[in-house]
Order: C-alpha cells, then sequence, then structure tokens
C-alpha cells in the first residue's frame, strides 16, 4: 500500500470578507443586518464603554452551529450589557478565524479545540504564537460523516457496531482496500485541530494506520458537501449543520457515522480564543468580553428551539432551521440508505452550560469551564502524530499560559458560578471510544500506549 505524505494537497481556505465599517455591534459583509435589534436596545449596561481600555471590539464567527454564542450575545443584548460595541466578522474558514487573531485583525475569535495549544508549541499547521482561550464555546456538535459508497459497502453509523471496533476495522478497511490509492481521502476544518485527531483516532483504534493508509486534507466547512458529492474525498468531520446537510439537504451524499461524543463524551469543540497582549493590556475589556459570552451559552442552553431560529438566518449560518436544529436541540438523525429512523434524543448533542448527566462531569463543572488537563490531551495527540517531536517538558505551564482558568474562575465568582477548584481531572475510559482513560498525571506513558503512533518503532527482521 502506497504511503503518503502528511499534506498532499489543500482544497481552498478562502479568504474572509472585507468588512464595511457598521454602527454599534454590526456584522460585516453584505449579509450584516443594519442595526441592533429591540431586544438588544433594551438592555440596560451594567458597565459603561468608558470603563474599558477598548470598548470597540471586532470578533470573528465561522457560519456553523457553533456561532450560537456570538449570535445571541448580540441579538440579546449581552455584549451591549458590559459596555462593548462589537464589529462582528464572519470567518471564511477555520484558519482565518484563528490567522485574524494572530495577525491583529480580530480581537478575539472561536477557534477549534486545539488551536490554542498548537499555536504555543508550533505543532504543524499552527504559526507559533501567544494565544489564550479563557472558556469554552460549547463542546460536541460535531460529527463524523461517511459517503454513500462506504454504506454500500457494509459501514454503518457506529452504534450498530455495539462497541465493537474488531468488526469496524474490518468494514473500514475493506472499504479503502478496494480504493484507488488517491480517493483515500479524509477531510477535516483544520490540521492540528481536534477533528484531525478524532478521525486519526477512531482509525487508528480501528486498526488502520493514518499516517500511511489514507490522507487527511483541510476543507472550510462549507464547502464539505459539495466535496463528497463529486468525489474529492470519502468523508469528513466538521461541526453542524454540514453533517445534517450530508444527510437531509442533500439527499444521497452521505449519513452520519459517530457524533464526537461518541469519540470522547464530553470533548471541547469551540474556546474563545485571543493574543496573551490583549488580556495584559486591556484586562477590563477581556472580563468583560467572558461575562457577556457567558451570558449568551447560558441563554443558548435555556432557549434552543429560539436559537436554532436565529443562527439560521442569513447573517449566521444562513441554513434552513431544519439543518440547525438537530444538533442544537439534541434531536439528531443519523441518516441512512434504508429507509430506517435513526434519530437520537439527547441532551449532550451540543453542550452550551449545563452538563448533562450521561456526560462525566465533577461538582461545579459546567461547559463554558476549560480543563488544562485536555490541553495536555491535545498535546499527546500531536506528538502522536508527528505534529511536534515530542510532549514538550514544560507542558503543565504551556497549558496554565494558554488555558486561563485563573481569570475564568475570577469573572465566574463575579458572576455567582461556582467552578471546579481543580485544573486537571482524569478522562474515564468509559468516556473513549477505545475505552482507554487518559491520566494527565502521566502524558507520556499514555501517549506510548499506543501501537499506532509517529514515534512507532519498525520492526526489523534479519534472515
Amino acid at each position: 500500500m502506497r504511503n503518503w505524505t502528511r499534506r498532499a494537497f489543500l482544497i481552498g481556505a478562502g479568504t474572509s470578507t472585507v468588512a464595511a465599517s457598521l454602527p454599534s455591534c454590526a456584522i460585516n459583509a453584505s449579509r450584516a443586518p443594519q442595526g441592533l435589534s429591540e431586544a438588544a436596545m433594551s438592555v440596560t449596561p451594567v458597565i459603561q464603554s468608558s470603563e474599558l481600555e477598548k470598548p470597540n471590539l471586532t470578533l470573528g464567527y465561522v457560519p456553523v452551529n457553533d456561532c450560537a454564542p456570538f449570535a445571541i450575545a448580540w441579538e440579546k443584548g449581552f455584549f451591549r450589557k458590559y459596555g462593548l460595541n462589537v464589529q462582528l466578522s464572519r470567518e471564511a474558514s477555520w484558519a482565518t478565524s484563528r490567522d485574524g487573531l494572530i495577525f491583529g485583525r480580530l480581537d478575539a475569535a472561536p477557534v477549534v479545540a486545539g488551536a490554542v495549544t498548537n499555536a504555543r508549541v508550533g505543532a504543524e499547521g499552527a504559526r507559533h504564537a501567544p494565544m489564550c482561550a479563557g472558556m469554552t464555546i460549547h463542546h460536541h456538535g460535531n460529527a463524523m460523516t461517511m459517503n454513500r459508497a462506504m454504506w454500500e459497502s457494509g459501514l454503518r453509523p457506529w452504534s450498530a457496531y455495539n462497541g465493537n471496533l474488531d468488526t469496524f476495522g474490518q468494514d473500514f478497511r475493506q472499504y479503502f482496500d478496494n480504493l484507488p490509492s488517491e480517493q483515500r481521502v479524509w477531510a477535516v476544518v483544520l490540521s492540528s485541530s481536534i477533528y484531525e485527531y478524532f478521525v486519526r483516532y477512531v482509525a487508528a483504534a480501528a486498526g488502520v494506520n493514518p499516517l500511511k493508509e489514507f490522507r487527511v486534507i483541510i476543507v472550510p466547512p462549507p464547502q464539505m458537501v459539495t466535496n463528497v458529492r463529486i468525489g474529492a474525498m470519502q468523508g469528513y468531520m466538521v461541526a453542524e449543520p454540514w453533517n445534517t446537510r450530508a444527510i437531509s439537504g442533500n439527499e444521497g451524499i452521505g449519513f452520519t457515522f459517530a457524533q464526537g461524543r461518541e469519540i470522547w463524551n464530553g470533548h471541547p469543540d469551540r474556546l474563545l480564543a485571543v493574543m496573551q497582549s490583549f488580556i495584559d493590556e486591556n484586562p477590563k475589556t477581556y472580563r468583560a468580553l467572558l461575562k457577556a459570552m457567558i451570558e449568551a451559552c447560558r441563554y443558548c442552553d435555556q432557549n434552543r428551539e429560539e436559537v436554532a431560529q436565529i443562527i439560521s438566518a442569513r447573517s449566521y449560518t444562513g441554513a434552513n432551521v431544519k439543518f440547525t436544529r438537530p444538533a442544537i436541540v439534541g434531536d439528531y438523525n443519523y441518516g441512512g440508505f434504508d429507509g430506517k429512523n435513526r434519530t437520537v434524543k439527547s441532551d449532550s448533542t451540543t453542550m452550551f452550560f449545563d452538563m448533562p448527566k450521561d456526560v462525566p462531569h465533577v461538582k461545579d463543572e459546567h461547559s463554558t469551564f476549560m480543563w488544562q488537563s485536555r490541553s495536555l490531551w491535545l498535546m499527546t495527540q500531536a506528538a502522536r502524530w508527528g505534529q511536534i517531536k515530542e510532549i514538550p517538558k514544560d507542558a503543565d505551564q504551556i497549558a496554565a499560559k494558554s488555558w486561563r482558568t485563573d481569570i475564568y474562575r475570577e469573572v465566574a465568582a463575579e458572576l455567582g458560578i461556582a467552578c471546579p477548584t481543580e485544573d486537571y481531572k482524569v478522562e474515564p475510559s468509559a468516556a473513549f471510544i477505545d475505552k482507554k482513560a487518559f491520566d494527565p498525571s502521566d502524558p507520556v506513558g499514555y501517549l506510548n500506549s499506543f501501537e499506532i503512533r509517529a514515534s512507532q518503532a519498525t520492526k526489523v527482521y534479519f534472515s
């Protein structure tokens, strides 16, 4: 079987839309609403703009379901409440969202879990930069889509395998073994992201080496379905609504193999990122921004039907509510091509603030809280797939500098929100698809426990 380079080609990342200057909290580009809603205008600020170092902010967002807290903070006046005059910038991809921060075009933006850690360690595909995150925007809310040909070859949603990785591995390998080498392609939204790690993690857990047996390419979310339709790749992992679009929006394109929560139940998805300099120069502004976004996340959790309607507007995802609603409300259809209804109802399909009972969590934990130990997990995966040579000796210090739980606790206390007192926790074996627990006290031992990895010893036989 041919050995592929890690990045054989990229599919257009697109460019962000150039903003026009609009009044108070405007969203740039031609899709922009021209002013605040009545609900937002009726909000009385608890912080005056004059009290903040930098009240006028440009925040990025990407047109997927993840933009919900940004849309709610805009529409319901949470930015206004905390003295912020926000301009939202509609980003073409997760790469432009991340790079907008690094190059100073954006003050804050959502980034995929992994982007902050990997900017700090300089992992493949990430510019080395002092990026920080103060909160998680949401957990879960994503899925792995496979094309119709994979279904017809015998592959099915993960639930049909009843936890049997061997059987799944046989089906997975059989499909790829029958493909020409150049067609063994999988897509994710960003290199060195948790989505790439999940695609590789699942394949390796099933006994297929993703470093040797297929390619992983980068595709912006809105281009995923089209690229599957034209045969540019066999499957992808992305945030909703682009999985649902492959099922009910483009019949015959694909089905959902697994939601991210079935790969790691409780995993973080999007973080609210800024540069270290922004925190240092604008401490009051940064804390005001965190408060606005935490309140927006709580609102998303408590008003899901309304949120699904709001983010379907052209200014946000531009998708019909039938595509945005399933992952927001938790009424998710995995699809398939046999006429069966595979709709699963779950409160943990997307988590904005509260922690559902079926997700492992500890006392006072909520979704916007970040665990620094999960930054360590991301470093183990960067090392596992050869994006960094080894787990940094000062990994715990990197996690503390980049995942700012200290500031989050301070802000949460002012909002009357209790938080866990620790920064590290063990991820239980039951949380992962391969039933392998993660103990952050020994990240190197965890990394070395995987047989398939970039640093895997090569066996040499002498006759």
